[in-house]
């Protein structure tokens, strides 16, 4: 659900603005609305950001270099000394990067000519002789060269030749070849030079290493100091000046729930404040209260976008049909219980955010145990085999083909469509509602008569599948059903504009309803199609691994129980691991796409984010 919140409107005396800010941010509970000009912009500003921008750099380099163990942050004023260093350190390995690759192509550019002594080159000179060094293709070099120019092959190399030529000062050497441009150190120069760059980069990337080490969380520290000041800082210039620019004029939202700790501080506090409730059209910021069940969810709920002031919090509706998706998807009560095992086990080890993580995937674990036990699969077998299992049981188990109306079908495919019916009629009913409760009844009629026709169509439907009403009574209740919904849809969808373009706009709603509702219901087959998959996938790698024991005897027996445990337990963490991947991926797929699109739902609204001190 959404928290009921409050417009706060204060003015506070430009001289102790400051200060003011200082004890309402102690607080902590106000979102400080900003102004509708946008950020705040000044030179002050601009310098805060800027050095924002460079923690964050040095923040990154320094992860990556330092081991998972840091020191404990010291005195944060040792921040800048620290940053200093890592800059002079990163520039120096930058630096020696690029000799380094000035060097490798040194050394390529040098290698297929050998190791030689310039000094020679240069007493050949000296002697009146001229060397040239020259490279070509293969099918280029000539023979003639030898004799003409005293040509000689150096080497071959990937279908070229190099070779120089050594002939008198002043002969112009007229062949088919590219004159090669080479380094003027020796090959065994450059290589050393290289190996001393080499190790020079690794001392500075050790001593770097070492800077992360015991100064990674001291600038985090710094960073996390310096991220409350810049909020400080957009608070302090973002109030509007008023009164000749005695009065700072500031607004913002505090939840209802912590009224009364602002209302001690504010009486205190010498400001004239003024509270009020929400009212429809404003655009406050969206705080989710929920139980510890659903709150787990409210990640989801997030990626997606927060509720506007015109929404409904969706994930208490989210959370039991995600978890039902999920284990659906999964498919398997031996997965399940891996889950289950594994959520505890790590729950103990990790930090205190990654263990509420581990709560999910606990409660995720026990939906797919449940509703892998219901379809009947254990670690890919079908516990319907199992003949242990008394009949009692077994007739909870959904497996197997169905008779309907004439036809057979899969009964675990029907209950994936259902599921899907079901949900994408709650998002109906959800958006019917929404729109009454934010809008009015008038403006929802279109919404009402779409829930009737589809809705009520679905529930009169089941009531005659399952006799309630009889056959000769369904169908003029679905004709008055259908007529009153029709009203809705194409007369009374909007009481301001003309019946005629209330008709054109409905047959276009028509359109768009007959065109996707049938495709968002068979959306949910994807559920019956993974769940299959696992199934299949594991039950195949059971038959592997029983085919590589089978008729084994002595020593080759031996061979084959450790290869059966080899199958199984690489096969189905493969399977378990690719089934959580599509047990993720698609339910929130059918979340995002099919449920809050029937249901309205565009999250558009805004986070609430106290200005307080942590």
């Amino acid at each position: 659900m959404i928290t009921k919140m409050k417009k706060l409107a204060l003015l506070v005396y430009h001289k102790e603005y400051a200060a003011f800010l200082e004890k309402l941010r102690e607080v902590g509970v106000v979102h400080i609305q900003e102004r509708e000009s946008g950020a705040v912009e000044s030179l002050e500003m601009e310098q805060k950001l800027s050095a924002a921008a460079r923690y964050t750099r040095i923040v990154k380099r320094l992860e990556a270099c330092a081991s998972e163990t840091h020191e404990p942050a010291g005195e944060v004023v040792s921040a800048a000394a620290i940053m200093d260093k890592v800059e002079t350190l990163v520039s120096d390995i930058e630096q020696h990067r690029t000799l380094q690759q000035v060097l490798d192509k040194d050394i390529a550019t040098l290698e297929p000519w050998g190791n030689f002594d310039y000094s020679n080159v240069e007493k050949l000179q000296k002697a009146g002789y001229e060397l040239k060094f020259f490279v070509t293709s293969a099918k280029s070099y000539r023979s003639e060269w030898e004799s003409e120019y005293n040509a000689i092959l150096i080497a071959e190399k990937q279908s070229r030749n190099y070779f120089v030529t050594l002939t008198p000062q002043g002969i112009t050497i007229d062949i088919d070849a590219e004159p090669a441009k080479l380094p003027t150190a020796s090959l065994t120069a450059l290589q050393g030079e290289l190996a001393e760059v080499n190790v020079r980069i690794e001392e500075l990337e050790k001593e770097l290493a070492q800077v992360a080490q015991s100064g990674l969380n001291t600038v985090k520290a710094a960073q996390e100091a310096q991220r409350r000041d810049i909020e400080f800082t957009k608070v302090m210039l973002g109030g509007e000046k008023v009164s000749g620019d005695k009065l700072v004029l500031l607004e913002g939202w505090v939840p209802e729930e912590s009224v009364d700790s602002l209302k001690a501080m504010l009486d205190n506090s010498g400001a004239f404040y003024e509270l009020r409730a929400a009212r429809r059209g404003d655009n406050f910021p969206v705080k989710l209260k929920n139980n510890a069940f659903t709150r787990m969810y409210e990640v989801l709920t997030k990626m997606y976008g927060m509720p506007s002031g015109t929404d409904f919090d969706p994930t208490p509706i989210v959370a039991p049909f995600f978890s039902l998706f999920f284990a659906f998807c999964m498919g398997d009560a031996g997965y399940g219980l891996l889950m289950v095992l594994f959520g505890f086990l790590l729950k103990k080890k990790l930090s205190k955010n990654l263990a509420g993580m581990m709560n999910l995937v606990i409660t995720l674990g026990i939906f797919t145990t449940v509703m892998g036990a219901l379809l009947g699969t254990f670690f890919g077998m079908s516990l319907l085999e199992f003949t242990g299992i008394p009949q009692s049981i077994r007739d909870f188990i959904i497996a197997g083909d169905v008779e309907l109306m004439g036809s057979t079908y899969d009964k675990q495919m029907l209950l994936a469509l259902g599921i899907g019916v079901l949900h994408i009629s709650i998002a109906m009913t959800v958006k019917a509602i929404n729109s009454t409760v934010f809008f009015g009844f008038k403006e929802s009629l279109s919404a009402w008569g779409w829930w009737l026709v589809v809705v009520g169509g679905v529930i009169v439907g089941t009531l005659t599948f399952l006799s309630v009403i009889p056959a000769g009574i369904s169908k003029w209740v679905f004709i008055a059903v259908g007529g009153i919904g029709a009203l809705g849809i194409y007369v009374l969808n909007n009481l301001r504009r003309n019946i005629l373009v209330n008709i054109g706009a409905g047959l276009w709603d028509t359109y768009n309803m007959a065109s996707g509702l049938l495709g968002d219901i068979l959306s949910y087959i994807r559920l019956f199609a993974l769940g299959l998959a696992g199934g299949m996938l594991g039950a195949t790698f059971n038959s592997l691994a029983l085919m590589v024991v089978e008729g084994q005897e002595g020593f080759g027996a031996v061979l084959g129980w450790v290869g059966f445990g080899l199958i199984i337990l690489v096969g189905h963490t493969l399977n378990i691991a690719m089934s959580c991947l599509s047990a993720f991926v698609h339910p929130l797929r059918l979340t995002f796409v099919e449920y809050f699109k029937n249901a309205g739902y565009e999250g558009k609204g805004e986070e609430y984010k106290p200005f307080k001190n942590e």
